[in-house]
């Protein structure tokens, strides 16, 4: 082991945020001018083909497979998620890596049952299908959803993570919230979809350099790759016994992992505006898919690369947990606290640590600002005007409402500002949106009887159940009566640098100890609340539909459903499949005219205005 592994941990927070040079801030500030320069490239010399909305929106359906792949990875990639693995893995162990099994699931669904039906029919927000499939309510009562779930979390995804990077490198919170919003607000705005699609392939770049540089360092630092899991194995954090318990209130098991993890993200990578709106930029089926199952190796390799992460932070404050001894208040400042300790005689790698960081963050409030743009001007001001606007115009007001947004998720940031304690709670809120939502196009894709009503009733239904469960347990957990057991970590070798921390050696592991007694429901693991949320909107919605008179399957429009006999059964014979499918769009496709007339009646370029 090395010399530095060997020594007491010695953390001084002050003398942390000193080492926080101007070479940091140069390297920082180099990020936010390379997305800048290529917004400004898309908004002023290629402007002439940033003409249409779909130009704006899509970039002209004509993107290549990398950056939209790069785009995807980097969208999920959040500061939130580079600072919250880490943290994960540091104090429950490896048990979150099985959620990679869900990526494989998700991948394969979102490429081949959800996108093929919104790439065919060519729409810009993905909510338009529910227009065409139940009726208008259904869209904008899912578009409102969006939009209401995208607002909060783009304030969460900035405020968080400079908070917790103020905390340990002394980067003040109100100028990083400042700029990362100007910045995104600036090149989406200028650039649209283009500028959003190749600024998120600069700066995964920058994220996984960074990740890299991290882990090269630390394991040097730590003693080697041995060390790293010789203290992970005698921590218990390689302990996945028990995994395999089906009990859905257990925090994180295989299957919460894998079947609530699947439920999860194909909330985000099969029916959320953000990610749908991506892959619909590229020109065929075959190319889109190709990019889901790029951004299917990417995750998978950032994911293991966090969790290492976590591993190796474990390993060098072994004998003094920064929680525990007071040096920081959150899970998510471990990573910061990590880098600056590692990195603090290296000019400029912290500042390259903060640029990947706000990497993440950059490439999702960018892509959340596009797709409120896109969902408010399709879903609500083309449906309520009586007459279509011109395409330029179009564009026009796209960049107008990209601009509304940025500066009214920037307002959020004062709210969320106030809710430092419930910040969990307010990402938990953004999971219970997505759920519902998932049900909804769930129901209208695979299940051809269902009607409006059913759409309609499933939905409320699912929200109302799903907001009962989750504040609930937002509520006692806040109380201390929920509280996942932490594995053991050590104070033994902290030097207390301040008097004022007491630090009292031996081992804290933070167990629960309350017999409170909790509603059960409110033990439910939070990976499952979009499960959870999907089945119940699906199982109202069938019974709604029941109740108010089923759809005839055989008039249904075949290019808003998924064929799963065609899709998953093609090797059965044709009268079975059929069956499978319930016959749908038999009646339907019998009339070749109504078959080949468009739900959505395109304008033309001459359009008029206002």
């Amino acid at each position: 082991m090395s010399k530095g592994a060997e020594e007491k941990v010695k953390i001084n927070l002050e003398e942390l945020k000193s080492l926080f040079s101007v070479v940091d801030y140069t390297v920082f500030a180099f990020l936010l001018l390379i997305s800048l320069a290529i917004g400004v490239y898309y908004g002023v010399f290629k402007r002439a083909q940033m003409r249409t909305t779909e130009e704006y929106m899509l970039g002209g359906r004509q993107m290549s497979v990398y950056p939209m792949a790069m785009s995807l990875i980097a969208s999920f990639m959040s500061a939130i998620t580079l600072l919250g693995t880490p943290a994960e893995i540091y104090q429950y162990g490896v048990m979150y890596t099985w959620i990679v099994l869900s990526y494989l699931l998700v991948s394969a669904a979102s490429a081949y049952l959800y996108m093929p039906v919104f790439f065919d029919l060519k729409v810009i927000s993905v909510y338009q299908y529910l227009a065409m499939r139940f009726h208008k309510a259904a869209q904008m009562l899912g578009a409102l959803i969006f939009c209401v779930q995208m607002c909060i979390y783009m304030a969460i995804v900035v405020y968080a993570p400079s908070l917790a990077l103020s905390q340990v490198t002394g980067i003040d919170v109100y100028l990083s919230v400042v700029l990362i919003f100007i910045v995104c607000i600036v090149y989406t705005t200028l650039g649209g979809m283009k500028a959003v699609l190749w600024t998120d392939s600069v700066q995964v770049i920058i994220m996984f350099l960074t990740m890299i540089a991290i882990v090269v360092k630390g394991t040097f630092d730590v003693g080697g790759v041995e060390s790293v899991f010789r203290f992970a194995r005698e921590g218990g954090r390689l302990d996945v016994t028990g995994s395999f318990d089906p009990n859905p209130g257990i925090r994180h098991t295989f299957w919460t992992l894998v079947v609530g993890g699947y439920f999860t993200w194909v909330t985000i990578y099969g029916v959320n505006q953000a990610q749908v709106q991506r892959y619909l930029c590229v020109p065929t089926k075959r190319q889109a898919a190709m990019a889901l199952w790029i951004n299917c190796i990417g995750l998978f390799i950032l994911i293991i690369l966090c969790g290492y992460v976590g591993l190796v932070i474990l390993t060098l404050f072994q004998d003094c947990d920064p929680i525990s001894a007071g040096s920081v208040d959150k899970p998510d400042q471990l990573f910061p606290l990590f880098v600056m300790q590692i990195m603090k005689h290296v000019p400029g790698v912290p500042g390259l640590f903060v640029a990947g960081i706000f990497s993440g963050t950059l490439s999702t409030v960018s892509s959340g600002i596009n797709s409120l743009a896109a969902v408010a001007l399709q879903d609500f001001i083309i449906p309520l005007r009586k007459q279509r606007l011109s395409h330029q115009r179009e564009a026009l007001v796209s960049k107008l409402l990209a601009i509304a947004f940025g500066a009214f998720s920037f307002c959020l940031v004062f709210i969320v500002e106030q809710l430092e304690g419930v910040l969990e709670a307010a990402l938990k809120f953004y999971g219970m949106l997505g759920g519902p939502l998932l049900g909804l196009f769930t129901l209208g894709l695979f299940v051809p009887h269902a009607n409006w009503k059913g759409a309609i009733g499933g939905i409320i239904t699912g929200l109302l159940v799903i907001f009962w469960i989750g504040f609930g347990a937002i509520i006692e957990t806040s109380r201390g009566h929920i509280k996942p057991a932490i594995l053991p970590m050590s104070t033994e070798g902290c030097q207390a640098l301040d008097p004022s921390l007491s630090v009292m050696p031996g081992t804290v592991t933070h167990n629960d100890t309350s017999e409170y007694c909790v509603l059960p429901a409110y033990h439910l693991s939070y990976m499952h609340y979009s499960t959870l949320a999907c089945l119940l909107v699906c199982s109202a919605g069938i019974l709604v539909s029941w109740l108010t008179g089923f759809n005839d399957p055989k008039e249904v429009d075949p290019r808003l459903c998924v064929r799963l006999g065609d899709k998953l059964f093609f090797y059965l014979p044709a009268a079975l499949k059929e069956r499978i499918n319930f016959h749908t769009g038999e009646n339907y496709r019998k009339t070749p005219a109504k078959f080949e007339k468009l739900v959505m009646t395109p304008i033309s370029d001459e359009a008029e205005g206002i």
